[in-house]
């Protein structure tokens, strides 16, 4: 038998979306053959390899794909977070997990950039960044600070003229190819939270230096470092936003990330689903189709419902923040919920057999690439804190 194709079309048809238009659909096929012609043949070199090839961005800039959502006055693509959505769900969609990095770059870093900074960091960055020229990474995560922002301990104090940054940063995504990092760093550490502040750095700062690809045991192709500052000194003009002002503006940026990963998680489980009743139906155990086996039959159709489930909760939840209205508890319960919900992943490679297990199947790859989405972003456990917090 041979592998399943991750483009093949759905088994069941897909609930409607009627905040997409004909416009966005037509940009979700451009990107979508982008990533079936420009990314797949090759992303299994890449995930042995440990890496995406640098051009891979300009080429993705080309096409459109790099801050679909930033204004065309800086470069970008002048569309809405729409088109945003659609390059993180065709991403997913394609289990192109090596390229994951581009919507961190479009998704996470620019809006910190078009939101907090200065006119002259638009002009001078964004371009880069929808052109791929620039490739950008937020580094918040640290060896002893992970969902919990304020236990950071990278810090920069004030000298002449700018900043000296010091700390580590690990779990970093596009860390060994940015050329920009966007850092959280205390700079009045007595202030707790109120006392993180974001800085531009430039890689090619003296006392910069990458640590080692970090060694994952999913997403082999993308780009995860760590990354060290030494007495690295940042501008002063490089300062984002107001000073001490950070952890406001990740709250606020956390909404959309969260959210962005939900919308990922409930497109995994859908594909991963159809996958698994393309499968069934054909493959035969004890002279008849797995399908006819009711145990199977009634855990997809389990299954089924949880994923129309979570499409329903999470496209809500996109139609409240497209609307302004999406709370920072909001989009925790869907990233809880569309994350939690991609467990059924477990039970759908069981159906594979044997077969599950090969990475030349795409639900063996699913199986280890969706899992991230329960930690990063803000771990599933975190998630119901700050629900509760809400109650």
């Amino acid at each position: 038998m041979t592998s399943p194709s991750t483009s093949s079309s759905p088994a069941s048809p897909p609930m409607p979306r009627p905040m997409f238009d004909a416009e966005h659909e037509l940009y979700r096929s451009n990107v979508a053959r982008f990533l079936r012609e420009r990314i797949l043949p090759s992303h299994a070199e890449w995930e042995r390899e440990g890496l995406v090839p640098r051009d891979k961005w300009r080429e993705a800039g080309a096409a459109g794909l790099l801050c679909p959502g930033i204004p065309d006055a800086y470069g970008g693509g002048g569309g809405d977070f729409l088109h945003s959505t659609i390059v993180v769900e065709e991403i997913a969609r394609a289990l192109a997990s090596g390229v994951t990095g581009f919507t961190t770059h479009s998704e996470n870093v620019a809006p910190y950039l078009l939101e907090f900074g200065t006119e002259a960091h638009k002009q001078a960055f964004l371009p880069g960044m929808a052109s791929g020229d620039i490739v950008a990474s937020i580094a918040m995560t640290e060896p002893d600070a992970g969902s919990d922002l304020k236990a950071i301990r990278s810090s920069a104090v004030r000298v002449d003229g700018g900043w000296r940054l010091n700390g580590q940063k690990t779990f970093i995504t596009n860390g060994w190819h940015a050329d920009r990092v966007l850092v959280f760093a205390k700079t009045t550490p007595q202030a707790g939270a109120r006392g993180i502040s974001l800085l531009w750095v430039d890689t090619q700062s003296a006392g910069f230096r990458r640590g080692r690809l970090l060694d994952k045991i999913g997403q082999l192709a993308q780009d995860t470092a760590e990354l060290f500052f030494d007495d690295v000194f940042v501008p002063e003009d490089m300062l984002i936003g107001q000073p001490d002002a950070a952890f406001g503006y990740a709250m606020s940026g956390l909404i959309r990330e969260r959210l962005l990963i939900a919308m990922r998680c409930a497109v995994a489980l859908e594909v991963a689903l159809d996958w698994t009743i393309d499968h069934v139906k054909q493959r035969r155990a004890f002279g008849k189709a797995l399908i006819e086996n009711q145990h199977i039959r009634f855990k997809l159709a389990e299954i089924k419902t949880l994923a129309c489930a979570t499409r329903a909760f999470v496209d809500s939840c996109l139609t409240q923040y497209l609307a302004g209205a999406l709370t920072i508890d909001g989009a925790a319960m869907a990233k809880f919920w569309a994350g939690e919900a991609t467990r059924a992943i477990d039970d759908l490679m069981q159906f594979f057999g044997g077969y599950g297990y090969m990475r030349e199947y795409p639900i063996a790859r699913a199986y280890v690439d969706v899992r991230p989405n329960r930690i990063y972003g803000g771990s599933a456990e975190i998630m119901r804190e700050v629900i509760a917090r809400g109650l």
